[in-house]
């Protein structure tokens, strides 16, 4: 199985299992992410899910191995993308655990999450420049919403590595951690997100998303319909719970 889910309470880690490829993705393996994330998104129990490779490798890409022997990922411009579930907009946050190297079609399935959680000596890249593979699971739009058109054309025409320490500074990784501990650090972090209102968190980072899609008017108006959503949705009783005393100083959060 070169994909499993393990799931402790509300948050569900999604594991990519196939060290002895560097955790590439070939047809399959993309499938059953696509399939997992799925799973994730529909199960009304589950809030915030974990990306994470075993092995110390995040994910080396698409796998060229098999793309060379003429069992590549599907490339159809409809459905799921080659790297299974690149084309998916989920209900849910999505948090990328990055060890070692995030490079290629790996660096676009780390870009897909919301959030990367990123050990100081990972690696993100893109590599894929060096054998004329293409971006085809949404690096080309999602980067330069993320770091700029500028840094992301750098990274996009050299095929550069990038470290840990120019991905913060960058905005590329969103919090960096030592060496062994992204996993167990983005699970900390999904756990904090699962105890928040949903209804609120879910609607403000959809209005976000669709407003990257928008110009200011027609996002303001996205951001309106949400939010009333949410002020329906139990908006009250949190600040009902505030008034009470309950975020002040950081107490009764969750």
């Amino acid at each position: 199985m070169t994909v499993r889910t393990e799931r402790r309470e509300a948050v569900w880690t999604v594991v990519l299992d196939r060290p002895e490829t560097r955790n590439a993705v070939d047809r399959a393996t993309a499938e059953a992410l696509a399939a997992a994330f799925r799973e994730f998104d529909a199960d009304p129990d589950a809030a915030v899910a974990v990306l994470w490779g075993a092995g110390g490798t995040f994910c080396s890409g698409a796998d060229l191995k098999a793309v060379a022997a003429g069992e590549g990922n599907r490339v159809e411009p409809d459905g799921d993308g080659p790297m299974g579930p690149t084309r998916m907009r989920l209900g849910k946050p999505v948090i990328a655990a990055v060890a070692g190297h995030a490079v290629a079609g790996g660096l676009e399935l780390a870009i897909w999450c919301d959030l990367r959680v990123v050990e100081e000596d990972a690696v993100f890249g893109v590599f894929c420049r060096r054998w004329g593979v293409p971006l085809i699971d949404g690096g080309t739009v999602r980067l330069p919403r993320l770091i700029g058109a500028g840094r992301a054309l750098d990274l996009i025409l050299t095929g550069r590595p990038v470290d840990a320490a120019e991905a913060h500074r960058i905005g590329l990784a969103d919090r960096v951690v030592p060496a062994g501990t992204a996993r167990a650090a983005a699970e900390e972090l999904a756990a904090q997100l699962a105890a928040l209102p949903q209804a609120c968190l879910r609607n403000d980072r959809l209005s976000l998303y669709e407003a990257l899609d928008r110009d200011v008017a027609d996002g303001l108006a996205a951001e309106w319909r949400y939010g009333v959503d949410s002020l329906a949705r139990g908006a009250g009783e949190g600040a009902a719970r505030f008034a009470g005393g309950a975020g002040r100083h950081g107490a009764g959060l969750g």
